[in-house]
């Protein structure tokens, strides 16, 4: 009995230091998994431990920053016709709101007022394959009118009942994959209707005002969709929040051209709801247990080598997990 407490003390003491480890790790230009894999496997298996404090402390910091819930898409109530658009990426492009696109804007947040308790933020990394994870992500009973589970998914990424679960509410789609899979598609639409259609009545969201390259697709998707599946919501993120959102994680170490999707939807639910559970994040070529990983679950393409530092964003949400201010999932889920 003595020794079985004394193995348990020893966990104890090996888990609360990782945590501290973990929680003022610095964010790096570049990091290998060897060199921390074993103390990152023991820290993942130690019990997790929410902080309310700190929770509270993050939501509190970034509602004072960019109130989401009014700032975070471009809406008829926040917009007006004519206003001056900027682009987040650019100090000189800007766009002049027209009367067309302001009529097919929401008129306000989608999920204006409602409460958000548990968040799944769904990545698309090639970690969740085989990880059984779909029954957990899906769990939680969900009703837009008492909203208990929320979850995000990425640039219209494929969706399966037991990996990765089918509970969608908001899609990210680029603009790059409207040009390059769907072409013509203002007269040639129903690949592109097919595809978000799997997702149900959840809401699309496109970095319209981005780069000026994004804008052409982005309008031709929702002109092309709005008027077929009306129930289904695009709207565009507002490059007001984006600017604002990269400047204050530059306060904090996370330096490039421009955040991921994936860490933009995790700063949004930080904001929004009560408990995020992170699925899907993971910058390495292999697990924990040191198998090769896919960058995509459902693919083997790879991201543009510039465009985003996700060991950066990895360490971050590391630091966040141990600091109990969300959840990390990083290994198989119970099947």
């Amino acid at each position: 009995m003595g020794q079985r407490w004394d193995d348990r003390h020893v966990q104890q003491l090996h888990c609360a230091k990782l945590r501290r480890k973990f929680s003022i790790i610095k964010p790096a230009k570049s990091i290998e998994l060897k060199s921390f894999a074993q103390d990152l496997s023991d820290f993942m298996s130690c019990p997790y431990k929410s902080n309310k404090t700190e929770c509270e402390l993050n939501r509190i910091r970034l509602q004072f920053c960019f109130n989401a819930t009014e700032s975070f898409i471009l809406t008829k109530r926040n917009t007006a016709v004519n206003q001056i658009i900027p682009y987040e990426t650019s100090t000189t492009k800007t766009y002049k709101m027209t009367a067309a696109l302001h009529s097919m804007l929401p008129e306000d947040f989608p999920w204006s007022g409602r409460h958000l308790d548990r968040c799944a933020v769904v990545g698309s990394v090639g970690i969740l394959k085989n990880s059984s994870c779909g029954r957990e992500i899906d769990s939680t009973d969900f009703a837009f009118l008492y909203v208990f589970s929320f979850s995000f998914r990425f640039n219209l990424a494929h969706v399966n009942d037991s990996d990765i679960g089918l509970k969608t509410d908001l899609v990210t789609i680029n603009p790059t994959q409207i040009q390059r899979e769907y072409k013509n598609l203002e007269k040639n639409p129903d690949l592109l209707v097919e595809q978000v259609s799997v997702y149900g009545n959840a809401s699309l969201i496109i970095p319209a005002f981005a780069y000026t390259f994004c804008t052409s697709p982005s309008m031709k998707a929702l002109k092309v969709l709005q008027p077929i599946r009306p129930q289904q919501p695009v709207v565009f993120y507002s490059p007001y929040y984006l600017r604002k959102l990269d400047r204050f994680w530059k306060g904090r170490g996370i330096r490039e051209v421009r955040l991921s999707s994936g860490f933009i939807m995790i700063s949004k639910a930080m904001e929004v709801c009560e408990h995020v559970h992170v699925y899907g994040f993971w910058p390495f070529d292999s697990d924990l247990q040191k198998r090769p990983v896919p960058y995509h679950y459902y693919d083997l393409n790879r991201p543009h080598p510039y465009m985003h530092k996700i060991p950066v964003e990895f360490v971050r949400l590391l630091q966040l997990h141990s600091q109990g201010a969300l959840t990390l999932h990083l290994q198989p889920c119970a099947s």
